[in-house]
Formats: C-alpha cells, sequence, structure tokens
C-alpha cells in the first residue's frame, strides 16, 4: 500500500503541473538530408526504433504506420482488432468462455506471447493489466490492453517488426507498438457507429443454420482541439455499448434440446476520456501532458450448470435448488488511468526532455446467477470475487545530439536513464466466495461456481523497483549506408541485472532498392503477477472412504511447497534476434520484404496442475503419492492435493517472412490505392522444463503438456494474407474491401484425438462511403461479409452443445456483422 501513496503523490504532482512528455523518440528532429516529398508526408515519418526520425521506407528495420483515417475506417470501435486487419504479422484473439480474458482480450505480434510485445504510448512505455491469464493461448501472460485507446484520439500507430530490448528495455523482443495521439489546437470531429451481428450458423446439429441477428453495438466519439496559448489541448471522448452475440449450440442434454450456454462477444460498456496537451515556454522549452480515464464494464459467462448437477442439489432433501440449472457470469469491472508529465527543450547544441508518467489497472469481479454447492440453500446466488490491481511509475530523461564528424551527416547520439516502480495486489473476494460450508460431499465444489474468490491466504501486495541508462548511436556513414549501434543496461530490485545490444544496417544499392538487417539481444523481466500470483480451488477427494475436502493452488514460485516440487526464482527470458531484408519503390510501387529468425531462452511459463493423492486414495500411485508428500511437507493446516507453479525452461525459435506491398495509381473512374501483406511465421518448442525433484519420481509428471506445446506452435496461424484495395474518385463517393486469409490454427489437446482445427479460411470486409459535404461523410459495410464461421466441432467431441464451432480462430466466430457509421469534422 506504501507503493500506491508514493506513486499516486507523484500522479497528483503531474496532474496538478497537467503535463506530460511526448515519445521519447520525438526529441528527435525530421532529418533535413532527406527529400522534401518524404518531409510533406508526416504520416511516412516514424520516429520508433530510432531517435531519428526517418521516411517509413527509410529505417533500418522494417515499421508499419496505420494512419487515424485506416484506424477509424472499420466496423468496431477496438484499436487490437484495427491492427489485426491491417497489419501483417498482428494477430488478435477474440477468445471466449475464458473467465476476465474475454474483457481484457490479448494480442500477439509474430506470433509469440503477448507480453513479448512492448507498448508505448506517446513512446513512454505503458502499464498493463493487472490480470493474469490462466487459460487459453495467452496462459501465463499479463498484456497490455490495447483496447483502453480510443482510435479517434490517436494520430497514428507505428509498429515496430524487429527486437528492440536494447533501446526500450523489457517486453521488446517481438516488437514495439507505439501510439502516438492526436494534437490538434483548433477544429474537431466525431463519429457514431451502429451495427449487428446477422449470420446464418450452421453445425452438425443444425445442418439447416438458424438465423440470428444479435451483438448490437453502438459507439459515440468526439475530439476537440483547443488553441493552449502557442500550444494545444486535445480532448477526445469516447462512449461504446455492445451488447450479446451468442453462438452456442444445441444442448443434447436437455429435452428437447435447446441453448443452455453463452459463447461469443460478451455484453460490454466503455467509457472513455484522453487528453493531450503540449505548450511552448520560450527559449525552445516545451511542457506536454496527457490523462487517459476508462471504466469497462463486461458480463462474460462460464459453462452452464443443468438442473441436476451435484452443486444444485441439496444434499439434506436431494431437491433441486435453482429450477433449471444456472449459468454463472462474471461480472467485470476495469478501471484504467494514466497521467503524466514532461519538459522538453533545447540545451547543450541538443535536445533534453524528461518525463514522469503514472499508469494503475483495477479490475473487479462479482459472480452473477452462481451458488457456493457446499452452503447448499444459504448460498447467496451473487458473490464479490476479489480484485487485481496493478501500477507502475516511469521517470525518464534523454538527451540527443547532432556531431559533425565530416560524413556525409551529422552523427546522431542518444542517451538516457529510466526508474521505473511496479506494483502488485490481489485483494480477497467475500467469504461465501470461496469458504467450504457444511453440505460437503458427491463431489460438491467450495466457493462460487464458474470464478472461485481470492481467499485471505491469496492476498498479495508486492512491488519492484528498476533503474536503466541506454546509449544509441545513428550513423550515415555514406549517402548509402546507414549505421545504428544501441546498447541499453538495466538492474531489477529481484533479480539482478541484465544488458543488451543492437545494430542495424541499411545500404541503399540504388534510388529505388536499399538491403537492410539488424542483430539484436533482448529480454523480458517476469512479471510481478507471474512471481506473485497465487490462488486456490477447493475439490473432494475420497480418502479412506470418506470424502475429504483439499485444495489445488497455484503457488508463488517462492511458496515452500512450490520448492518441494523444484521451483526456483525466476529470470529474465532471454532473445536473440537476427532480421534481414530489402525495400523497392518506384514511382508508386512499394515493396518490402522482411526474414526474421528469433531465438528465446528460459521463457516462463505456467506448469501443468500437478496432481497428489493422499494415501488411503483408491488407486493412487506412487508418484502421486510423492506429489502429494512434496505438497505438504511446508507444516501448513491447509493440505493440498496439488498444485500449480510458474517457471523457466522453454526454449524456442521462432522463424518467419513479412511481405508489404502498395502501389497507387489513377484511372479514369478514380485513385486506386492497392495494398497487399502477407506474414509467414514458425514457431517450433525446441525444450520443455523439467525439475530435478520430479524427474526422480517413479513416473515424472509432464511439466509443460502437448496442448501447451502446440499453443506455442500452432495456437497462431502459420501465414496470413491481407490484400486491401480503396478506391477515390472526384466526386463524393468512395469504397474499400479487404481480404483476409488465414491459415488454420489448432485448439489443441494433451491427446491428439482431441485437437480441433478452425481450418483454412477467408474473411471479406467491405465498406461503402458518402461525403455529404466537406463536413459530413456516411459509411455502410459489413465484416466478414460471406459469414465465414471456423470449422464445426463433431457432435461426438461437443456433447453438451456449449461450442458447434472451434473456439480458437484469429477472426472470431459471431459471423457477419454489418454496420453504418457518420463521421463529422468541423
Amino acid at each position: 500500500m506504501a507503493l500506491r501513496k508514493q506513486l499516486f503523490a507523484a500522479s497528483a504532482v503531474v496532474a496538478l503541473t497537467s503535463v506530460t512528455s511526448v515519445a521519447n523518440a520525438q526529441s528527435a528532429q525530421a532529418d533535413p538530408s532527406r527529400s522534401s516529398a518524404s518531409q510533406a508526408q508526416v504520416e511516412e515519418l516514424v520516429v520508433t526504433g530510432s531517435r531519428v526520425a526517418r521516411s517509413r521506407l527509410e529505417t533500418s528495420a522494417p515499421v508499419d504506420v496505420v494512419t487515424a483515417e485506416a484506424l477509424t475506417a472499420q466496423a468496431m470501435p477496438e484499436i487490437a482488432q484495427a491492427l489485426a486487419n491491417l497489419a501483417p504479422s498482428f494477430t488478435y484473439q477474440r477468445s471466449t468462455v475464458a473467465d476476465v480474458t474475454d474483457s481484457v482480450r490479448p494480442a500477439k505480434l509474430r506470433g509469440l506471447s503477448p507480453d513479448q510485445t512492448l507498448v508505448l504510448l506517446n513512446g513512454v512505455r505503458q502499464h498493463s493489466a493487472s490480470y493474469l491469464n490462466t487459460i487459453g493461448g495467452a496462459r501465463g501472460s499479463a498484456v497490455v490492453d490495447l483496447n483502453t485507446i480510443p482510435a479517434l484520439s490517436l494520430q497514428s500507430i507505428e509498429v515496430l517488426r524487429d527486437g528492440a530490448a536494447a533501446q526500450y528495455g523489457s517486453d521488446a523482443i517481438a516488437g514495439v507498438i507505439n501510439l502516438r495521439l492526436r494534437e490538434a489546437s483548433s477544429g474537431g470531429g466525431a463519429s457514431f457507429s451502429s451495427g449487428y451481428y446477422d449470420t446464418e450458423m450452421k453445425s452438425a446439429r443444425e445442418p439447416d443454420g438458424r438465423h440470428i441477428r444479435d451483438g448490437a453495438t453502438y459507439s459515440a466519439a468526439a475530439w476537440q482541439g483547443f488553441a493552449l496559448g502557442e500550444g494545444f489541448l486535445t480532448v477526445t471522448g469516447e462512449y461504446v455499448k455492445r451488447n450479446l452475440a451468442n453462438r452456442a449450440g444445441l444442448d443434447p442434454r436437455v429435452t428437447p434440446p435447446r441453448v443452455t450456454s453463452r459463447v461469443g462477444e460478451a455484453p460490454l460498456e466503455n467509457k472513455t476520456i484522453v487528453l493531450n496537451a503540449g505548450l511552448p515556454v520560450g527559449n525552445g522549452w516545451s511542457v506536454n501532458g496527457l490523462t487517459l480515464i476508462q471504466e469497462r464494464h463486461s458480463t462474460s459467462s462460464n459453462l452452464v450448470r443443468l438442473e441436476n448437477n451435484i452443486n444444485n442439489i441439496d444434499i439434506r432433501t436431494g431437491q433441486v435448488i435453482v429450477p433449471g440449472g444456472f449459468l454463472p457470469l462474471n461480472d467485470t469491472y476495469v478501471r484504467d488511468f494514466t497521467v503524466g508529465g514532461g519538459v522538453k527543450g533545447d540545451v547543450f547544441g541538443g535536445t533534453f526532455d524528461a518525463n514522469i508518467t503514472y499508469g494503475s489497472n483495477l479490475i473487479k469481479v462479482n459472480v452473477l446467477n452462481s451458488l457456493n454447492g457446499t452452503l447448499g440453500r444459504a448460498s447467496p446466488r451473487d458473490f464479490y470475487a476479489g480484485r487485481n490491481f496493478y501500477d507502475q511509475l516511469t521517470i525518464g530523461a534523454n538527451f540527443a545530439r547532432p556531431f559533425e564528424m565530416g560524413l556525409s551527416r551529422p552523427v546522431d547520439l542518444a542517451m538516457g536513464a529510466e526508474y521505473r516502480k511496479e506494483g502488485f495486489e490481489i485483494g480477497a473476494g467475500e467469504p461465501a466466495s470461496y469458504i467450504v460450508g457444511p453440505d460437503l460431499g458427491g463431489g460438491r465444489s467450495a466457493g462460487s461456481q464458474g470464478y472461485t474468490g481470492y481467499r485471505p491466504n491469496d492476498a498479495v501486495d508486492a512491488s519492484r523497483d528498476s533503474y536503466a541508462v541506454y546509449a544509441e548511436l545513428n550513423a550515415d556513414l555514406t549517402d548509402a549506408l546507414i549505421v545504428q549501434v544501441a546498447g541499453r543496461h538495466e538492474n531489477y530490485s529481484d533479480f539482478g541485472a541484465t544488458t543488451n545490444g543492437k545494430i542495424s544496417t541499411r545500404f541503399e544499392i540504388t534510388p529505388q532498392l536499399a538491403l537492410r538487417a539488424t542483430a539484436s539481444t533482448g529480454f523480458r523481466a517476469p512479471s510481478l503477477q507471474q512471481q506473485y500470483f497465487q490462488t486456490t480451488a477447493s475439490l473432494f477427494q475420497l480418502i479412506n472412504g470418506v470424502s475429504t475436502q483439499t485444495e489445488v493452488r497455484t503457488f508463488q514460485v517462492s511458496d515452500p511447497s512450490a520448492i518441494a516440487l523444484g521451483a526456483k526464482p525466476l529470470e529474465p527470458e532471454k532473445s536473440v534476434n537476427i532480421s534481414g531484408g530489402l525495400v523497392f519503390r518506384r514511382d508508386a510501387f512499394e515493396l518490402t520484404l522482411d526474414a526474421y529468425r528469433i531465438k528465446i531462452e528460459d521463457r516462463i511459463v505456467l506448469s501443468e496442475t500437478l496432481n497428489g493423492s493422499a494415501p488411503g486414495t483408491p488407486g493412487a500411485t506412487a508418484t502421486q503419492l510423492a506429489i502429494y508428500r512434496l505438497v505438504n511437507t511446508a507444516g501448513s493446516s491447509i493440505t493440498y492435493a496439488g498444485g500449480r507453479f510458474f517457471m523457466n525452461g522453454v526454449e524456442s525459435t521462432t522463424r518467419g517472412v513479412d511481405l508489404v506491398v502498395r502501389y497507387r495509381f489513377d484511372t479514369g473512374i478514380g485513385r486506386f490505392d492497392l495494398t497487399g501483406a502477407g506474414n509467414y511465421n514458425e514457431t517450433t518448442i525446441d525444450r520443455v522444463p523439467a525439475t530435478a525433484v520430479l524427474s526422480s519420481l517413479p513416473a515424472p509428471p509432464v511439466l509443460f503438456g502437448r496442448a501447451n506445446t502446440l499453443n506455442f506452435e500452432r495456437g497462431e496461424p502459420r501465414y496470413k494474407i491481407v490484400l486491401g484495395a480503396d478506391w477515390k474518385n472526384d466526386g463524393p463517393f468512395s469504397a474499400g474491401v479487404r481480404v483476409n486469409h488465414y491459415a488454420s490454427v489448432v485448439a489443441a489437446s494433451n491427446a491428439p484425438a482431441g485437437d480441433r482445427n478452425a481450418g483454412e479460411k477467408s474473411v471479406i470486409d467491405a465498406e461503402g462511403r458518402w461525403a455529404v459535404n466537406s463536413h459530413t461523410k456516411f459509411a455502410v459495410g459489413a465484416s466478414n461479409l460471406l459469414d465465414t464461421y471456423p470449422n464445426q466441432i463433431p457432435p461426438a467431441l461437443d456433447t453438451a452443445g456449449r461450442s458447434p464451432h472451434v473456439i480458437t480462430a484469429p477472426w472470431g466466430r459471431s459471423g457477419r456483422y454489418l454496420y453504418a457509421r457518420i463521421d463529422l469534422n468541423w
């Protein structure tokens, strides 16, 4: 709690001054040696990945620039979905029935874990969500929630597809996403959209299909620029409301078969406000500020409990407690907050900037329409299950200066330092959400069904700090050859120090053709969530003929029971990135081709649940008995049946190729802008973890199983192709069409017979626009125009009718979405 008081005090000072740093990299000035054409296209200049602003095609590493216009011309107001539609190596899983992950959805770059991509807001590290994903493709990671940023608040997004830990620090193994806020001192705009799913859902149990209209979504967003002396204040507000889109199938366990589950887009309500400001204060100095606040409320689903579920049967009378059964719901509240301040100015022939930024994420979960099976009829139906909280304070200072060294242009030297303080908390839920009541037996579960509350012994209040220094050199050795060298040293209070380096080069063979290459080392520090997350679930085992309460626990790595199983303090993940490519441009034609190899050691993963059995348990094996002894050697009054813990040890290699092509031309009927992008990405697991203790058991248990391995290797499409065409004429009409083609992904099981393939599919989006005048534009469109679904699941693999289609699909599984939008500007 002391950490939070310090951070709120720091943020209060920042808020009073109303300033924040813009992107550290924005201290770099546009390169005067570049062509005027490049300088004129502001959106083509990028500052991510280098302290020198260069044209998008003149960087030494691949950078995608997504403009504000492209972001807002989307069916749904979600940044993560917009990037997935436009960037070749970016994927976004629309998860469902995955606890809080349904509300805080992870996204991935180059198929790596979502916490291996660094997210910046105006060039400053953005805080992660407090929730730790424990299921699904993001299992074991705490991610930055991109959807906290309204699309209308952004000027552009820069996606650096290259390792950059030597420049930006932890997490930048797969790349960097830099969200750049709009800067306007006048003018404004608004966008109002409405849409719904209109789909024909077919399945093995419903071959003729079922017509569904649901998931109505409404959004309203507006921005306004204000003059702040000679500076600017840009204010953006957004409101989004989404209704339920349910794609559950018919449940054959009830008569007549009917839909009993909820699978699909959860109901959601977002309220967001963003302020971004900058003010010159004289003598080449300026102050800058931003504030972002979002509140999100969503209601996701758990698995249905039918009327005859043991937790719904009164143990004394044998009567049903809730007629018809019940469907537990996770009612999730999320509050995300960012505030920061900074100064920038010219000093000693260079540019200096300093910044302080504070961010926090609070998640509270209530479980609705549920029961605690061990409380019987005395059980409440709604429960408060607890809270997660994460906050981060970042203080940075940077200095950049050009030096004349007789080369084709001055050599740019940048250096800086950063201090970061992080905190993580878990707060217990109400007692009814976790206690074991008197109605035991028959396999009843303690705690709220669907999502068990945190117990008092699950509570956490942890923190750490880190210090970093970096240096970067950018040199144009000749008019054709650019070299960039960077190094960074960081020291963390929990695991120690790490040093990383990077070298990049670009060689222009002709004005049309250039080659580029990069080699770097990187790291990702173990998150506080991975080090300190803990939770408990109650199970009942038959021991010596008696139904006995036992606990299965997710242990902290420092817990004595975890140590007995072989857990060790977590170390940072380490990577080696090598990439090379070419850039070709001729008139209106552009092509970039980049190949990469990312080798990662000591990846941090959540182990499988290691199940033990107490002496006297029927059928217990020697290994199960040994695990039981190991997890119950700490002298605790709680009896553990087993558990899981975080550990280093997975090694992987990711290889891939990115291709991006663009061509613009005029015809008699208008101007066409054609784009094509493709990514081939393959990850292989080279080694899985083991501990000496568990390896010595009679039948060593699996620590990282087949399903988790395949989530790394096949949980994202091996290849993705994006084809787009945008047409504009001199009149009021314009239109665009986009095709996203995905290789099949696998929803993996620990047994091959349980694997489910989503199938190789193409998804088409189309939009037509009518500019009524220079201030008003109407648009209508369809996302997933052809109503493409993942592959169907055979009834034998879906005995509950919950999921008639493969859940894992990068384009979602809700079908065709129709929408209309009004865009205004003034």
